[in-house]
This record gives C-alpha cells, sequence and structure tokens, in this order.
C-alpha cells in the first residue's frame, strides 16, 4: 500500500512525461497523464479499473500510481488513489480535517443522527464528522451522551441532553480528543445503547486508524456499546491505518456518502452491515 506523497510543491506535467521511468522505460506518459486527469475528476479510483480501462496488466498500473505519487500528483490508497490535496489524515490538524469534505460530513452526520432515539446513551469518538452528528441531534431529547471528543459538548443542543459525560485521559489537542480508559472512576464499566464511531479508513479486513492507542480506545467503546454505528465519508473506502480498530462482523451500520467500491460492498453485507447512503 502506497501512503501519503511526499510534502513539497508538485511537478507540472509537463515534467513527469520527460522524465524516464528506469522500472519500465516503454511506460506511456500519456497513459499516467489520463490517470493524474481520472483521478482528479472521479475522487477515487481503483487498480482494478485502472487496469480494464486501459488493458494493461494490475501491476503496471500499481508502478503507474507509485511513480505519480511520488511526483506528488496523487495519493496512493489500499487498492488504487485519490487526489493529492484530498488527503487529510488522521494525523491532520482538527481545523484542517473539519474544513476537509465538509459537505459529506453535514450530510453524514445529519443521517447518522435520524438512526438514533430520544433517550438512547450513546458513546462517541472523537473527529470533525463526529461533531456534525452531534450538531445533528437538536430534535432529540433525554440523550446521555459518553464521549472523548473535545469539540463535542458545545456542539450538542442543550435541549438533546439528558446528561454529558467526557472521558478522562491523555489531551491530544492537535485532535482535540482525549485518550484513556472508557469508563469512570467508581464503575466497573460503562453500557451504551450506541457506539457512533468515525474512522480514519475501511477495507475489506475492517476498519483502521492511525494510533495504537486510539485504536484501542475506539475497540473499547464498540465492546460497551449494544450497537455500532461507522461514520466515514468515501474518501475511507480503501484506506488502511496503522491500527485496526474491529473487523467488519462487530459493526452495524456503516453511514457513508457514496456507495463503496464493489470489493469492500460485498465484504460488508456478508458481514451482516447495514450500508446508509446520506442525501
Amino acid at each position: 500500500m502506497g501512503g501519503p506523497s511526499r510534502p513539497g510543491k508538485a511537478p507540472s506535467m509537463s515534467r513527469l512525461e520527460t522524465e524516464p521511468n528506469s522500472s519500465d522505460s516503454a511506460l506511456p506518459a500519456k497513459r499516467r497523464g489520463d490517470i493524474v486527469r481520472l483521478v482528479r475528476q472521479l475522487g477515487q479510483v481503483t487498480v482494478t479499473d485502472m487496469s480494464a480501462r486501459f488493458e494493461v496488466s494490475l501491476d503496471t498500473i500499481r508502478r503507474d500510481l507509485d511513480v505519480l505519487a511520488d511526483h506528488g500528483l496523487i495519493s496512493r490508497i489500499h487498492g488504487g488513489a485519490v487526489p493529492a490535496e484530498s488527503m487529510a489524515s488522521a494525523d491532520s490538524p482538527f481545523e484542517q480535517r473539519v474544513t476537509s469534505h465538509q459537505s459529506a460530513k453535514e450530510i453524514i452526520g445529519r443521517a447518522a443522527a435520524r438512526l438514533i432515539a430520544s433517550g438512547e446513551t450513546l458513546i462517541v469518538n472523537g473527529g470533525s464528522t463526529a461533531v456534525t452528528f452531534a450538531a445533528s441531534l437538536g430534535a432529540l431529547t433525554r440523550l446521555t451522551v459518553v464521549t472523548n471528543n473535545l469539540s463535542l459538548p458545545a456542539a450538542v443542543p442543550a435541549q438533546a441532553l439528558n446528561a454529558l459525560y467526557l472521558l478522562g485521559g491523555e489531551i491530544r489537542s492537535g485532535a482535540r480528543i482525549t485518550i484513556g480508559p472508557v469508563g469512570f472512576v467508581g464503575t466497573r464499566q460503562i453500557v451504551a445503547d450506541t457506539a457512533v464511531i468515525g474512522v480514519g479508513g475501511i477495507t475489506e479486513g475492517g476498519c483502521s486508524t492511525s494510533h495504537i492507542e486510539e485504536a484501542t480506545m475506539m475497540a473499547a467503546m464498540i465492546a460497551a456499546a449494544r450497537r455500532t454505528i461507522v461514520i466515514a465519508d468515501s474518501t475511507k473506502f480503501g484506506r488502511l491505518g496503522f491500527a485496526v480498530v474491529a473487523p467488519l462482523d462487530q459493526l452495524d451500520v456503516l453511514v457513508t456518502d457514496a456507495p463503496p467500491p464493489d470489493g469492500l460492498k460485498d465484504a460488508l453485507e456478508a458481514a451482516g452491515v447495514r450500508i446508509v447512503i446520506a442525501s
């Protein structure tokens, strides 16, 4: 799997087209230019689709994508590529992530809120999509919310709340979250009706994030809830973070803004995960 491209100013297409490729000197530069245009037009491409479109092998397309990523023209994800400018990772500052794909996050947040009933106990993790979810709960009442998201308390409409609890631990100010145990002093454990979890990536192997400690906390949130709703925009499809949070069969609902690729869709359906496409 390729990671985000190295920082620095991306070269022009003309520079790329004049550079030789040491691994395959016969590889047409025009195809690479066409791939860049498709990535920018479609928002995401897969190795399989590009192989079929250009009638070349999967390995040839992988080399194409690796070269383009090295030049900063795209960002590699598991099984494909996305535009370089769309790669706001879990390590990006919260201010950057909160403005990335904002319209998608807003419709996802509203759609996820419609799956919640008044009187529920929710456990919600960090992330900008979780904040848009919290802000969409105004039609509900008597909610108990437990979170490690430092931005969430100010976002939840006051009339929706019965009680709100902030989990303690180490404060990670850049991500605006706490990292620590999912529980409180004096209680053996907590139980929630629904865990609402934002993730860094989702693949056939499960959902993931970039930090081990955060993955451990997210897994504990899922374990504490009777139902788990994952909220993830379509740029998270195919991304595989450093630490796996949970396999797909531990999830109940995925709320997203576009249909998943066929392979991921089949895996979600096989695991019994309901897919909700927000609109």
